[in-house]
């Protein structure tokens, strides 16, 4: 099972694991990880999961799509390594991967 390093916003890192296929937010809501509330449960219709990528991993990642960057366009935390975690699905490729919760808009 591929391991992600999540970083909540108050700095604090923990490892977990999850089942390939998965989105990085199933993954994370089901480590217990609330921070990431995830309202549209992964429809790519709000930016509630909003994280921030280690950018050593983007060649790995699927592209952004449209709908995922007209949302990333509202938040007011927007940065080069921002991504959707409903939209990267977790492959054995992300293993060791460093997320970082985006804060709340």
């Amino acid at each position: 099972m591929p391991k992600l390093i999540i970083v909540d916003r108050a700095g604090a890192e923990t490892v977990i694991s999850g089942a390939a296929g998965l989105s990085i937010m199933e993954t994370v809501r089901a480590a217990g990880i609330d921070e990431l509330m995830a309202l549209c449960g992964g429809g790519c219709a709000c930016a509630t999961c909003h994280v921030y990528v280690d950018l050593a991993f983007e060649s790995k990642l699927p592209k952004l799509g449209e709908d995922e960057n007209d949302l990333l366009d509202s938040s007011n935390h927007r940065e080069p390594a921002s991504r959707l975690s409903c939209q990267i699905p977790l492959t054995a490729d992300l293993d060791g991967m460093r997320v970082i919760i985006a804060p709340e808009d």
